[in-house]
């Protein structure tokens, strides 16, 4: 990972300093302690809410969600996963119920920016009735691109993992050719595996057959799975049916990459034997502070960006 970290870091190598920004952190993994350090190294007044298990912080000064922590902040940060319904935001670091309500939301700034990775329709109505820009940086094409190394890092330590085959020589289907896809494509090949890429449009075929991959369209995936020792997705919607499932032989493994609930029908394939796998979120299991530094230098960059518009 060090290699990335350099890359990351040379994007804002000459950034200037963001003094005089108030940021607020609301929850989080151990990615959020990257993006401390990012941000306090740019010197922005960084505090920090959700984190009362941790002894110190680096960076950041810990406290409370209250009318005074949110009432002067130019950003507000929350967790890759952003809240659920009620307006939970989740923490590693404390249990302490962390609720992002209306009355708080309406004590935000307006100029302020929300920073999470992914939001539901709860934030976003949020914050469009309060006018509030949403900033979903998973939505962003150079934080998902940084982000499929880790992720196709770790999808390899797990299908490393869970077969007793090495990857070299093995048969390996990659269901999408997005962001994530077409890293894990190219990795699994560097790796020596024999790549079938699955994709639904012609020029992505045409990308995936330049690149010595063994492309299809998804709409034949029935009769493209026999004897494919692992197949990853990365498609968020459900491809991995039941009439694809009973045609996969019951020593093939399957890692979902794909967003909650995946793109894999798990009942059914435990019924029939099948090892599948749903492996949201890679980047903060198996590299967290890559991921971190990935999101607190995207964070940064967008905030002096805003801070320059104002000067």
């Amino acid at each position: 990972m060090s290699n990335l970290l350099v890359k990351v870091a040379e994007r804002t190598e000459h950034v200037e300093s963001l003094i005089g920004k108030k940021v607020v952190l609301i929850g989080g993994d151990n990615r959020q302690l990257e993006v401390i350090r990012v941000l306090a190294e740019q010197g922005a007044d960084v505090q920090a809410i959700g984190f009362d298990n941790l002894l110190s912080l680096d960076g950041a000064v810990k406290t409370s969600l209250s009318v005074e922590s949110l009432c002067q902040a130019d950003a507000v940060i929350l967790p890759v996963t952003g809240t659920d319904e009620y307006g939970k935001a989740e923490s590693a670091f404390s249990s302490e119920e962390l609720i992002l309500t209306e009355d708080l939301v309406a004590l935000i700034p307006k100029h302020a920016k929300i920073f999470t990775g992914i939001a539901n329709r709860y934030l976003r109505d949020l914050c469009k009735s309060h006018r509030l820009e949403l900033i979903e940086l998973f939505e962003r094409d150079d934080v998902a691109i940084y982000n499929s190394i880790p992720t196709a890092e770790g999808a390899v330590m797990m299908a490393i993992q869970h077969t007793a085959i090495t990857i070299h020589g093995s048969t390996c289907m990659v269901l999408g050719l997005g962001r994530v896809g077409m890293t894990l494509a190219r990795t699994l090949n560097g790796l020596g595996a024999s790549v079938k890429a699955g994709v639904n449009k012609p020029e992505v075929y045409a990308r995936a057959w330049e690149m010595g991959f063994n492309a299809f369209y998804t709409s034949d995936l029935q009769c493209q799975v026999k004897d494919v020792h692992i197949i990853f997705n990365t498609i968020p919607s459900l491809i991995i049916t039941q009439d694809i499932l009973t045609c996969i032989s019951k020593e093939t493994l399957i890692i979902d990459l794909a967003s909650r609930p995946g793109g894999t029908d798990f009942r059914f394939a435990k019924e029939q034997g099948i090892k599948a796998l749903l492996a949201p979120g890679l980047p903060g299991i198996v590299a967290p502070k890559t991921a971190g530094r990935i999101l607190g230098k995207t964070i940064s960059e967008l905030l002096l960006q805003d801070k320059q518009g104002f000067e």
